[in-house]
């Protein structure tokens, strides 16, 4: 299943660096898929992408497609933000457990005040014109 895609107007306002490694994921961000690389020697996930296992340091890693459901284990609203963020705030942050058991830090959007910790939580693709990013949205 692919993440539901959100387009936003404009450029990203701090891009993400793209690197041999990363290309791939970013990538199949912009056409609605999450990937990240899986051990092929231990089948840990790890995110973001590396070119080793960080569990069992196996170098023989493989694409593979993320499942795009977990829990917010933290959240918080930025109300003073670094100025090259300023136009955006207030915006949320959190913290997602992934249903593999991956932790992932991101933006929360479309998400009233009080959602609570231990809420349901998918992927959505940020479409902008320069690319694409990636946040939470309840479920």
């Amino acid at each position: 299943m692919s993440p539901a895609i959100l387009n936003r107007s404009g450029n990203r306002p701090y891009p993400p660096r793209r690197s041999e490694l990363t290309a791939r994921f970013w990538d199949a961000l912009a056409q609605g898929r999450f990937l990240t690389t899986r051990c092929r020697a231990c089948g840990s996930f790890s995110f973001p992408p590396r070119s080793f296992c960080p569990s069992c340091w196996n170098a023989e890693m493989e694409w593979c497609d993320l499942p795009q459901g977990g829990v917010l284990y933290s959240k918080t609203v930025v109300h003073v933000a670094p100025a090259i963020f300023a136009h955006e705030t207030p915006y949320a942050l959190c913290i997602v457990d992934l249903d593999v058991g991956i932790r992932v830090a991101s933006r929360l959007v479309e998400a009233r005040a009080d959602l609570p910790l231990g809420a349901r939580v998918s992927l959505v693709a940020l479409r902008y014109e320069d690319g694409a990013l990636f946040a939470f949205r309840p479920e």
